[in-house]
């Protein structure tokens, strides 16, 4: 196998422990080397299985964002006053 010794550790820590930004690198790895073709079988599905957990919660993690960016958006937008606001009937 020519996993390294940082790679092995990696997989190791469970996804919910990691950055955003080491999940995301972890699972650009993951990538590469299944693209590489280089691994035995029983190893790329741990590595995929692996891949799919990690992008789970990079989606899940994403989601969580830009949630709290549209709830920060608005409170940034304030609602019309009456006086502005067009109460009239179309």
């Amino acid at each position: 196998m020519t996993e390294s010794i940082e790679e092995a550790a990696a997989v190791s820590v469970p996804v919910e422990e990691l950055s955003f930004r080491a999940a995301l690198d972890e699972l650009e790895a993951i990538v590469a080397v299944l693209e590489s073709n280089t691994l035995e079988l029983e190893d790329s599905l741990a590595r995929y299985e692996r891949g799919v957990a990690l992008l789970g919660s990079l989606q899940k993690r994403l989601n969580a964002a830009e949630q709290q960016v549209e709830v920060l958006m608005g409170e940034l937008v304030a609602a019309p006053d009456d006086e502005t606001q067009d109460t009239t009937l179309s």
